[in-house]
C-alpha cells in the first residue's frame, strides 16, 4: 500500500476546496465589475439628460428675455399718446425699434436651439436610455446567476468540509502535521517523483538515496529542495 495515498486523497479534496474558495472570492469581484459597467452606462444617460436640461434652460432664458423686452416695448407704446414733442416721439420710436430687434434676436436664439440642438440631444438621451435598458437586463441576469452560483459554491464547500475531515482522519498524525505545514507554503504539497528522480514541484533532481526511499514507500519523504512530499506511481 502507498503510505502517501491518504495524503494524496486529502490533497485532492483540498484542491477542490481551493478552487471553490477562489471562485467564491472572485464572484463578488465579477459582480462589482458588472455593477460598475452599468453605472457607467447610467452616467452616460444622466449626462445626456443634463445636456437636454441645460438646453431647455437656455431656451427659457432667451424666451424670458424676449418677453421682458416685449413688455418694455408695450410700456413705451402706451406712453406715446402723452408725448408732446416730435423729437421725444422720434426717440421713443427709435428705442422701440431697437428693443423689437433685441426681442426678435432672443426669440430667434430660442428657436434655433429648439430646432437645431434639441433633436440631437434628445436623440442621445434616447440612445443612452436604450443602452441602459439593454445592459440592465443583462447585468441583472448575470448578477442573479452569480448569486446562484455563489450559493452553490458555499453548499459545495460545506459538503467538502465534512469530506476533508474524513480524509484527514485517515492520515497518520505526523504526516498530517507535516502536510498541513508545507501546504501553506507550497502547492501542491504532495508531488510525483519522476522515473528520472526529478521532483515534480521544484524540478530538482533528487539524490539516489531519496529516490530509493520514495520507491520503498514506507515513510514520508520530502524533496531536498522544496520540502514537498514525494511519491511514485505504483
Amino acid at each position: 500500500m502507498n503510505v502517501v495515498q491518504p495524503l494524496i486523497d486529502l490533497q485532492e479534496v483540498d484542491g477542490r476546496i481551493r478552487e471553490l474558495e477562489r471562485e467564491a472570492k472572485d464572484i463578488p469581484r465579477r459582480k462589482a465589475l458588472e455593477t460598475a459597467r452599468l453605472a457607467g452606462v447610467n452616467a452616460a444617460l444622466e449626462i445626456a439628460k443634463n445636456h437636454v436640461e441645460a438646453l431647455q434652460k437656455r431656451v427659457k432664458e432667451d424666451e424670458d428675455e424676449a418677453e421682458r423686452i416685449r413688455e418694455k416695448v408695450r410700456t413705451l407704446k402706451m406712453s406715446q399718446p402723452g408725448i408732446k414733442s416730435n423729437k421725444e416721439l422720434q426717440q421713443v420710436l427709435i428705442q422701440i425699434e431697437s428693443l423689437e430687434h433685441e426681442a426678435e434676436a432672443a426669440e430667434n436664439r430660442a428657436l434655433a436651439l429648439e430646432e437645431d440642438e434639441r433633436p440631437t440631444l434628445e436623440g442621445r438621451v434616447k440612445d443612452a436610455q436604450a443602452r441602459v435598458d439593454a445592459e440592465q437586463g443583462g447585468v441583472d441576469g448575470l448578477v442573479s446567476e452569480l448569486d446562484q452560483r455563489l450559493a452553490e459554491v458555499k453548499a459545495e464547500l460545506d459538503s467538502l468540509a465534512a469530506e476533508r475531515q474524513a480524509a484527514a482522519a485517515k492520515v497518520e498524525p505526523r504526516m498530517l502535521l507535516y502536510y498541513e505545514r508545507i501546504r501553506t507554503k507550497r502547492w501542491p504539497a504532495v508531488v510525483l517523483l519522476s522515473e528520472d528522480g526529478v521532483c515534480d514541484g521544484c524540478h530538482l533532481v533528487q539524490p539516489p538515496s531519496v529516490a530509493q526511499l520514495v520507491k520503498r514507500n514506507q515513510v514520508l519523504v520530502p524533496c531536498t529542495m522544496c520540502g514537498r512530499v514525494l511519491y511514485r506511481d505504483l
